[in-house]
């Protein structure tokens, strides 16, 4: 059966989140007190806020922490080799203060508007969505900011609609809003479990991108042994379609 609906990961497939949380953390520590601000690694300093998100996202996404309770959680473990304490409040303050310098980067990867060009252009025009772990209110704001609200007919959020990926659940409702089955969609994720397996598992067409090339041999047996092709670009999309 031919693929007709094309849904896709927000963060680090379409939008270049990595790349924002990295130039939002280095602009805003360097408004914190002196210790912080003027630690020199800025690389190691980001790492850190990387896995501090890792860490408490999924915590969140889980059910162990709401939402505020994961920022606040990131924000206290990034100033606590310092030895700052943060209230509540504070915390909240501290993240806060740091989402607008994140969100002041926002952007698209650069092969994203092309390969959506190239889906539209095809006969019949292939349809788009996006399936994302997040809140709606959060990640419709990337949507809109981006310019990307008029690419898509529908954003599933698992914040909204209760289920999180890899749970086959949210990929069969993202089917349904678009009335076809599994099998005439197909699912572009950055992360190979969570993304492209999740599709898979639920019967859709799983693609996982490695944008960075960073596949293991284990992870590309596995991606083989389910049947998930391994993209680098999302300009190859349309030349795996056809």
């Amino acid at each position: 059966m031919s693929i007709s609906v094309a849904l896709f990961d927000l963060d680090d497939t379409l939008f270049a989140h990595r790349a924002a949380v990295d130039l939002g953390i280095r602009g805003h520590r360097r408004t914190l007190g002196h210790a912080i601000a003027e630690a020199s690694d800025d690389a190691t300093e980001s790492a850190r806020w990387t896995d501090l998100e890792e860490l408490h996202y999924h915590r969140y996404l889980s059910g162990e922490l709401d939402f505020e309770g994961q920022r606040q959680a990131r924000a206290r473990g990034f100033v606590e080799p310092y030895g700052v304490t943060l209230t509540d409040a504070e915390a909240t303050r501290w993240f806060d203060t740091y989402f607008e310098s994140y969100r002041a980067a926002w952007h698209l990867h650069d092969d994203a508007l092309p390969c959506l060009d190239s889906l539209a252009a095809r006969t019949p025009a292939t349809r788009v969505g996006i399936i994302t772990n997040g809140e709606i209110a959060i990640q419709g704001a990337k949507i809109s900011t981006v310019s990307l609200i008029d690419r898509v007919e529908h954003v599933i959020a698992s914040g909204e609609f209760g289920y999180a990926k890899p749970d086959p659940h949210i990929f069969h409702h993202a089917c349904e809003l678009f009335g076809v089955t599994p099998a005439e969609a197909l699912y572009v994720g950055d992360r190979l479990a969570t993304d492209a397996l999740g599709a898979a598992n639920a019967g859709l067409t799983g693609v996982w991108l490695d944008r960075d090339r960073t596949a293991t041999t284990a992870q590309r047996d596995e991606a083989r042994a389910a049947g998930v092709p391994v993209i680098h670009s999302l300009k190859e999309l349309a030349d795996l379609l056809d």
